[in-house]
């Protein structure tokens, strides 16, 4: 594997890492080990920017949707300092994704992400 792709690879992990914490004293490290201090995050429900609006934002997303994981769909891709990919939202129960997306990360130069542009693939009726 190129020095490249593994970049893109490790930004990906944690950043699913920061989204599966469920300790918020692990996801808060989680969330600045895979952010720069001022990384934003923006989807079609959410804007926010700095390690504490990150992470309250995950905790949220994990209270809406508890006993479900995030994981990677597919491979990563990337060039320069920018890398695309898609995720599913997994029930550790039954293994149905009724939630999955597509992210484009820019990372700075140590490979943390310095943005986040999420787009909503499939949501379930009413989340």
């Amino acid at each position: 594997m190129s020095a490249p792709a593994t970049r893109y690879e490790n930004a990906v992990a944690r950043y699913l890492e920061a989204w599966n914490a469920e300790d918020p004293a692990a996801r808060a490290k989680a969330v600045a080990a895979a952010w720069t201090e001022d990384g934003g995050y923006t989807d079609p429900l959410a804007d926010v920017t700095g390690h504490e609006q990150i992470a309250t934002l995950i905790g949220a997303a994990r209270e809406q949707f508890p006993g479900l994981v995030f994981r990677l769909a597919g491979a990563v891709d990337g060039h320069h300092h920018t890398a695309r990919f898609s995720w599913e939202l997994v029930s550790e129960t039954d293994g149905s994704a009724p939630v999955a997306g597509s992210d484009v990360i820019t990372l700075d130069e140590q490979g943390r992400i310095r943005a986040v542009l999420g787009f909503l693939d499939r949501v379930p009726a009413g989340a």
